[in-house]
């Protein structure tokens, strides 16, 4: 009796959990009040930016469009607020002048406007040679920002491929082409830079003199005029289909043209450089086993604004249709979009929005309505080129609609967060529904909105997928709270995930990745070739593939050609670096010092065993920042200082890079990445709290108090204990240490500082963020600082790349700036941080060290590390940006301005651990030494103390190991 209780309890018990897990994916919700007209949407949602766009657009509805064309000339400013704004004749190929607006400042225009109404703004422009990006400003129109919208207006450079042909290695591979600058002037509408909003912006402007200022927020750009004008009306396809058969027009004879999608001539980003893809025999062109460059777009071709340009021949007049061999693998439940322009207008309508849906295989599709009707655009004569761009379409009002959600959805998490904390009592009533009165209101229209957003979705792709999912357990859960408010508190959790898989599923459906492989334009009798390859096809290609498995040698990167002196180079990243890196050597280095490169990718823990056994490399990279020296110990590594052009190479770094590679009177590695902690804060939270971002840590202690009174928190970073033996010491107190002149290590390097009186202060400063102020031992910061539960913390700089590609619905609501420090008596603050690096090292046995050392110089040199953080941005996005350690390459990646003088003062207070024998002790023993007071409340002193002697202990070990004195 006794056990069948225990199994009813069990059951009980199990039931229950299952009732309380997040998510249960629902069948369609078919309730009354949901909505499925596009354009009901924001209707439905009530969450309107008041600064937004949207917002801005409905105010002046009812406003004339007024027919004129306003033209204010470039360099007919009235004020710009420094020397560096310039007039220019001829500039590029102009025929006339041009101001030249630098990467920082301000001008403005006065524009007389002779009726008031609305009007789109263009600006005629040419990419000034920078530092490669996007160039970004922000509009005013009389003092004032029109709508928050307009705080980042993007500009595009232009792009094409280095050669005119597919270079290959000595293995027979094609080399992915090199994509360099190729400005022109352009004419570009105003318009946003997320693509929420597929027209150009509509501005206000009275009548009368008004003034319009641009502010450059990132790079240069020269300005021949700005227009106020009035965007064309594009005909329907039915109409300019009527307007043919007025015109007596007749499709062209025989004509099949068939372009390559990697023979684009231009691009809007370097990301868009042609790819290999290999899922296909039928790609042009295809090799079994070779690296063949045959498509253009995938991943890298999915953000809103992203175009690629190809141009085509027309043999003669006529009418043509136009077909395309893509697969749109990426996007399950949803579909890609694509806007088609044919030599920069609009052809009709229907090509603003070009859908693509899933297909895991390549298919053939031409455009039109269906496959019996394809739509005809008449080309004339002649060269023309084809553009097509990323268009978020029809799915842009449903991204607003729910990014509206996310943002009302965590300012309701925040509010209930100040009356509940995070660990709310599961016994108390907190009675939220009289505390928030709006809170089931806001339940109750979300679940509406988000309804509406799902059923469109799956009746537009008819079908239902994971990415409607996390829309429907939204709603199950938030209409279960809105009918049963007590269970929120339970459930603060769930929420909050599910809330942050909204903000997820935003960043996943506005990416829009389709891959092409060629187009055609051709004649409607043409039979098209089919997309995929026959089954004898894929059956040898199978084969093939299997056999060359076995014969090819995919860890070397190969070599264009070989020269007398060579050295091997051991790179431990992926396959992408590795290439870039090979095809720079072969550009740069080897032409210029005849010294050939053996480049081979490993993984990171094979270099010991290999420089044991004598069949190390010359030069390894992204090496660790403990490896140098204690290769440098067992007399592996070579000594830098000894090359006679050493100090003019070390001064490319900033000392603190340094320090970890000196030992014993040598340097035994170069720096090539070095990053440091800066603060984040999100200053829509703070402006709301009434908070400034702290610049000393009394002003941290004054800021917990408010945030912990509105359960909220201030993240500190704490480090992985995954890997304790190589544990760096933690980033929080080498703060707290440096900015009292405190030592990790006494000067002669014997010993541990660790237990002087500063280190002592320092500890328990640190440990009192956990023990008094409650800080959470682990945390997701950038997912916490996204919901605004931690609205402000120090994090490794790095966190910006991240942000700016993983947070959208946060953009231009948060910032970063240098880290809090410590006061002094004269009012002065100190702000040192410490700083991690990689390296790059020669090995002691490397056979031609001049050779090697020639290598190292080029590496480490500005021009190089500016064009291998250009090409790994150009490569995998803005969240590759790279973290040089080279001062004047860093100025050089595309930063704003702002944010890299932010970075400048910060790397300013930088300063680097030293590494000695027995170093690795200190790390690990110092978080030993936090555990302890943290989790078996220690005094801080002695749990500090008695580490400090086997950090002590492990140093004299080996200093003795290695005969040091």
């Amino acid at each position: 009796m006794r056990s069948r209780k225990k199994k009813g309890l069990i059951l009980v018990l199990v039931l229950a959990l299952v009732f309380s897990i997040i998510v249960i994916y629902p069948t369609q919700d078919k309730s009354p009040g949901t909505v499925h007209a596009l354009e009901d949407f924001e209707a439905v949602s009530g969450t309107k930016d008041s600064r937004g766009y949207e917002h801005y657009r409905e105010a002046y509805a009812s406003t004339a469009k007024p027919a004129t064309t306003v033209r204010v000339e470039g360099e007919a400013y009235a004020e710009a607020d420094n020397a560096e704004f310039e007039v220019v004749q001829g500039y590029a190929g102009l025929d006339g002048s041009a101001v030249i607006t630098p990467e920082s400042g301000a001008i403005r225009w006065d524009v007389p406007v002779q009726v008031s109404g609305l009007y789109h703004v263009r600006i005629h422009y040419y990419p000034v040679e920078g530092k490669s990006s996007g160039i970004e400003r922000k509009l005013e129109l009389n003092g004032e920002v029109p709508f928050r919208e307009a705080d980042v207006l993007l500009f595009d450079r232009v792009w094409g491929n280095r050669e005119d042909h597919i270079r290959q290695d000595d293995r027979g591979n094609d080399l992915r082409p090199r994509q360099v600058e190729q400005p022109e002037w352009q004419l570009a509408s105003f318009r946003d830079s997320a693509g929420y909003f597929e027209e150009p912006f509509q501005f206000y402007f009275e009548k009368g003199t008004q003034q319009l200022s641009l502010t450059s927020l990132r790079e240069s750009m020269a300005i021949d005029y700005i227009e106020l004008y009035q965007e064309e009306a594009v005909p329907a396809y039915a109409e300019l289909k009527k307007s043919y058969e007025a015109a007596g027009l007749k499709a062209a004879s025989s004509v099949m043209l068939k372009v390559q999608g990697e023979d684009a001539v231009t691009k809007s980003s370097p990301t868009l450089a042609p790819i290999s893809d290999r899922s296909s025999p039928s790609l042009e062109p295809y090799d079994v086993s070779k690296i063949r460059i045959n498509a253009i777009g995938g991943v890298n071709w999915k953000l809103p604004g992203e175009w690629v340009e190809w141009e085509l021949d027309v043999p003669e007049d006529g009418l043509y249709q136009i077909a395309l061999k893509v697969k749109q693998d990426q996007l399950r439940g949803i579909y890609a979009t694509r806007s088609l322009t044919i030599d920069g207008k609009t052809p009709f309508e229907e090509m603003k929005r070009i859908r693509f849906n899933y297909s895991p295989s390549w298919q053939t599709e031409v455009l039109g309505n269906n496959e019996d009707e394809p739509y005809l655009f008449n080309l004339k004569e002649g060269k023309h080129r084809l553009r097509m761009t990323v268009t978020l379409g029809d799915i842009a009002p449903l991204l607003r609609t729910v990014e509206s959600s996310v943002l009302e959805l965590n300012d309701m998490y925040r509010k209930i967060l100040m009356i509940t904390s995070n660990k709310p009592d599961p016994l108390r009533d907190y009675q939220l529904e009289k505390r928030i009165p709006e809170m089931t209101e806001v339940f109750d229209r979300q679940v509406e909105v988000l309804s509406s957003v799902a059923n469109y979705l799956e009746k537009a792709t008819g079908e239902q997928s994971d990415k409607v999912a996390i829309l429907h357990a939204m709603v199950v859960q938030l209409k279960d709270m809105a009918a049963r408010p007590e269970t929120v508190p339970k459930r603060l959790d769930t929420f909050k995930i599910n809330v942050g898989g909204l903000g997820t599923w935003i960043l996943t459906v506005r990416e829009q990745p389709i891959t092409m492989d060629y187009l055609m334009v051709t004649t409607p009798d043409q039979e098209l070739p089919k997309a995929e390859a026959s089954a004898v096809q894929q059956v040898k290609h199978e084969l093939g593939a299997y056999v060359a498995s076995y014969t090819e040698d995919y860890d070397s990167i190969g070599n264009v050609e070989k020269k007398k002196d060579s050295i091997t180079v051991w790179i431990t990243t992926g396959r992408d670096q590795a290439q870039v890196l090979k095809g720079m050597i072969d550009d740069t280095f080897t032409p210029d010092t005849d010294v050939s490169v053996q480049l081979r990718l490993v993984p990171p823990n094979i270099l010991l065993p290999a420089t044991l056994s004598g069949e190390g490399p010359d030069v390894a990279m992204q090496m660790g920042e403990d490896i140098p020296v204690n290769y440098a110990m067992r007399n592996a590594a070579a000594d830098l200082s000894q090359f006679p052009d050493y100090k003019d190479i070390a001064s490319r770094f900033r000392a603190s890079g340094l320090t970890p590679y000196q030992y014993n009177g040598g340097v035994y590695a170069l720096p090539e990445q070095q990053h440091f902690p800066m603060l984040f804060y999100r200053k829509d939270i703070l402006d709301e709290l009434g908070l400034e971002p702290p610049k000393t840590w009394q002003d941290v202690y004054n800021a917990i108090a408010v945030l912990q009174k509105h359960n909220m928190e201030f993240y500190l970073p704490i480090e992985d204990t995954t890997n304790n033996a190589n544990m760096v010491p933690n980033a929080t107190f080498a703060m707290l240490l440096y900015q009292n002149d405190g030592a990790f290590y006494t000067e002669d390097g014997k010993r541990s500082a660790l237990d002087s009186e500063i280190s002592m202060d320092a500890f328990k400063r640190w440990t009192q963020f956990y023990t008094n102020y409650k800080f959470p031992l682990k945390a997701d910061f950038p997912n916490r600082f996204r919901t605004g539960e931690m609205p402000i913390g120090i994090a490794d700089y790095t966190t910006y790349n991240m942000l700016t590609v993983l947070a959208p619905e946060i953009r231009n609501l948060w910032d970063f700036t240098i880290v809090p420090g410590t006061q002094l008596p004269d009012g002065s603050i100190r702000h040192e941080v410490a700083s991690a690096t990689s390296a790059v090292m020669m090995l002691e046995n490397a056979a031609n060290k001049e050779a090697a050392w020639k290598f190292m110089k080029w590496w480490t040199d500005e021009s190089t590390q500016i064009e291998y953080g250009r090409e790994m941005e150009g490569l995998m996005g803005a969240a590759a940006r790279y973290p040089t350690a080279n001062i004047e390459a860093l100025e050089q990646l595309p930063w704003p301005v702002k944010d890299y003088q932010n970075l400048e003062k910060q790397w300013e207070w930088v300063q680097g651990i030293p590494q000695l024998p027995g170093g690795y002790f200190t790390g690990r023993h110092l978080d030993n030494a936090f555990r302890k007071v943290v989790n078996a409340n220690e005094n801080p002193r002695e749990a500090l103390s008695d580490y400090v002697l086997y950090i002590d202990d492990e140093i004299e070990l080996k200093r003795k190991e290695f005969n040091l004195r």
